[in-house]
């Protein structure tokens, strides 16, 4: 029988479950003509009335026990007692003036239908209000996880919200370590260090991650509870509910534990709630992870890079260089480098980096002697797609790249008059537009110049503009040649070779008092990149464990010895006959072999030629037809 327009108008005016109730029971006592009115539910052999309308007498236990095994309807005396239709655990109470007679019982029965069906109407909206109210504030929670990029932050936070949006006492976030089969439980409070280790199987979360599935205990069903969990937090369980931590990818990642709930029991509402929770959780533990690696992986970098930009060496020179460098680093000063090909601009600019807040930031390096005229403005500047015929693709420049960071331009000595009109501009403006463009782009760059040239010369010369030299030359630092450093040519040598034979996975071998006399005699033209290339095919290429001087000249100059013009450990007859004996190859190779030629080079006869390089000491077979 449908519910008369009254039950049907207070389940749809009702909030709640306990409001109806408080508007249906007087209205069906009076319909009855009954004393009182009452629903009682019954909770594991107690019973609790969960409203009543003029209710004094004490409950017939007995009769209810009665009704409530075999169902239906029961009287006794002048009580009349009926289940509700799809509500088990729930009976109506009535109690009359007389004994109840045939027709009231059926008139409490059709009551008892229509009080089902508008609880059930009350009921489902109200688990509809509660699963939008709980998922508004799960989208909530987790648009603040995803805003929480460290781990263990994320961790506590993850705790705190879902204790409190599920009414529990506490919550751990276990997860999986696969490789030694071990949970790792945070945050965990009375344990040291606020983590619990605990092997992969043991309780409740080791079967939730095995099985995939939820679990949850109540407080009748103690068994599984693993006690010495509670003795490690010095805790004790009493209600319990674990959902799995599943992944993106399918991946187990762990389990989501909820302890006692504050009021009663967990629910299926609270366990569907939890697994949202968790859904929402496994992906902001997974990005965390990913953005705390790409972080790790950042200051490695970074780190790695300040460890490869170190300057090696303890001459006053150098000593006074990175003083200015400690000095300039944090500030957005330009710097311009100077120094002769090989003494390490690139080092010290990757130095000045790397000693900067901006050292998790790009360090872009760009030669501009290898860039022509035609593409110097698009390797600096971009260009937008379809500008000229090879701009396929839209393409950032090296200022937008390195924007927050550093741009290294090396070699500014050889940029063309028009490239550092354009460069000039975007030292003043920080902005760049890109080749085919219009938009301006802002660019937070730091500029680090660096040339081998005289650019107060070119100034003066008129090749390279004054106001772009102003603007570079703010702090200058003037890299000194290795051959003036000293006993900092062995000290770069020792560590280059040590470096060298890491790689090699070999032991370093050590430079006899000769060799390192001779190491500090050499010229060094091509300074520290020379040395460092020396000490790299030492490190591959010999096999003693000592580095004697015969083994450098071999090293240095495939004829043995060092190029004669810039030795400066022979006597003069000895050094002007190794000139001699150079010049001579060098004009005979010039010429391809021929004497003839070679010997018109040199102002002298063929015959002539012959004589003086049997007194050098030179073959003399003719290469001639």
């Amino acid at each position: 029988m449908p519910p008369k327009p009254a039950f049907l108008q207070a389940a749809l005016n009702s909030r709640d479950v306990a409001e109806l109730w408080a508007i249906t029971l007087p209205f069906v006592a009076s319909e009855m003509n009954c004393q009182s009115l009452a629903v009682v539910r019954s909770d594991k052999g107690e019973w609790a009335i969960v409203s009543q309308a003029g209710l004094k007498k004490p409950l017939p236990t007995e009769l209810l026990a009665e009704v409530l095994d075999r169902g239906g309807i029961a009287t006794s005396g002048q009580w009349l007692v009926a289940t509700v239709p799809g509500h088990a655990d729930l009976l109506l109470v009535s109690f009359f003036d007389n004994a109840p007679n045939p027709k009231t019982a059926t008139l409490l029965e059709r009551f008892s239908e229509e009080i089902s069906l508008a609880q059930s109407l009350v009921e489902e909206r109200e688990r509809d209000r509660s699963r939008i109210q709980r998922l508004k504030a799960i989208l909530d929670i987790a648009a603040q996880w995803n805003r929480t990029l460290k781990m263990e932050e994320l961790l506590r936070t993850m705790a705190e919200t879902s204790t409190r949006l599920l009414n529990a006492e506490r919550a751990s976030i276990f997860l999986w370590d696969r490789a030694n089969k071990m949970l790792v439980g945070r945050p965990a409070l009375g344990v040291e260090g606020g983590e619990l280790r605990i092997a992969d199987t043991t309780g409740i979360v080791g079967q939730v991650i095995h099985s995939g599935l939820p679990a949850r205990v109540d407080r009748h069903e103690q068994g599984e509870i693993d006690r010495r969990v509670d003795n490690k937090l010095g805790f004790h369980t009493r209600t319990l509910l674990c959902v799995p931590l599943v992944g993106g990818k399918g991946k187990m990642l762990g389990a989501f534990e909820l302890i006692n709930k504050r009021e009663g029991e967990f629910t299926d509402a609270d366990e569907e709630a939890l697994i949202e929770l968790a859904s929402h959780a496994a992906i902001a533990l997974e990005n965390t992870h990913e953005h705390e690696q790409l972080v790790k992986v950042r200051d490695q970098a970074a780190d790695e890079g300040q460890q490869g930009s170190q300057l090696i060496g303890n001459c006053s020179a150098i000593e006074a260089l990175r003083s200015t460098i400690r000095r300039v680093s944090n500030t957005d000063l330009a710097v311009l480098i100077l120094g002769e090909n090989g003494t390490g601009k690139e080092v010290v600019s990757k130095r000045i980096h790397y000693l900067s807040a901006r050292r998790n930031e790009p360090f872009i390096a760009v030669n501009c002697a290898a860039l022509t005229e035609t593409l110097l403005e698009s390797e600096l500047f971009g260009h937008e797609k379809g500008a000229f015929t090879d701009a396929h693709t839209t393409r950032q420049g090296k200022f937008e790249l390195a924007s927050g960071g550093t741009l290294f331009l090396d070699e500014i000595g050889d940029m063309s008059l028009s490239g550092q009109a354009k460069l000039l501009r975007v030292l003043e403006e920080k902005v760049v537009v890109r080749v085919g463009g219009s938009l301006p782009i802002h660019t937070d760059a730091r500029v680090i110049a660096a040339t081998n040239q005289k650019l107060a010369e070119l100034v003066r010369s008129r090749k390279f503009r004054e106001d772009l030299y102003f603007r570079l030359n703010v702090v200058t630092l003037d890299l000194p040649p290795l051959r003036d450093r000293g006993d900092d040519i062995v000290m770069l040598a020792e560590h280059f070779l040590a470096e060298f034979c890491l790689k090699a996975r070999r032991r370093p071998p050590e430079f006899t008092a000769a060799a390192r006399k001779r190491l500090l005699k050499h010229n060094w033209p091509g300074n520290v990149r020379e040395l460092r290339n020396l000490m790299e095919r030492i490190a591959y290429l010999s096999q003693e464990d000592k580095v004697d001087i015969d083994e450098l000249a071999f090293i240095l100059s495939p004829s043995g010895d060092d190029n004669p013009i810039f030795s400066l450990e022979l006597p003069l007859p000895d050094a002007t006959k190794r000139f001699q004996i150079e010049y001579i190859k060098k004009q005979i190779e010039r010429s391809r072999g021929s004497m003839t030629e070679a010997a018109e080079r040199l102002g002298l006869h063929r015959s002539n030629l012959y004589r003086k390089m049997k007194q050098l000491g030179m073959p003399t077979t003719d290469q001639d037809d």
